[in-house]
């Protein structure tokens, strides 16, 4: 009988996995970028623990989307007053506040806790291909 192997944070090497969104649609970016996130890859994984990989998305603002949702799909903001409630269609987003986009995203995938946090905190969004996380990259490969 084989016993099923649970990881501890001292054996966890986080790595780093730069992803280019030039010309790929967004949604499956999305699951991509969240299983990389969760660490659900590995064969190590357990769900308790943050064994995820930090993720650098470059070209963001030249990802693809299907159907018409660039003007259709409304993202909604309210502050907790009355009337207050503010909305911003896809294209305006993608314009605008990338980084914010691709957060809400890929923040519905993960899990809604302290560990799902943690998580989305490795992930980091560039409009351009320019990104300041090369030192990090070379050391992991």
């Amino acid at each position: 009988m084989e016993i099923t192997k649970i990881a501890t944070k001292a054996q966890i090497e986080p790595k780093w996995i730069v992803l280019d969104a030039k010309d790929k649609v967004f949604g499956r970016l999305i699951t991509e970028v969240a299983t990389y996130l969760r660490g659900k890859h590995k064969p190590c994984f357990t769900p308790h623990i943050d064994c995820g990989d930090y993720v650098v998305i470059i070209n963001a603002t030249e990802v693809k989307f299907s159907g018409l949702k660039l003007k259709d799909k409304e993202y909604f903001t309210h502050s907790g007053y009355f009337g207050s409630t503010k909305s911003k269609t896809l294209e305006e987003m993608l314009e605008k506040t990338p980084e914010k986009l691709y957060h809400l995203a890929v923040r519905g995938m993960l899990p809604k806790n302290k560990l799902g946090r943690a998580m989305l905190k490795k992930l980091k969004v560039y409009r351009g291909s320019e990104h300041p996380h090369t030192a990090q990259i070379s050391k992991a490969k």
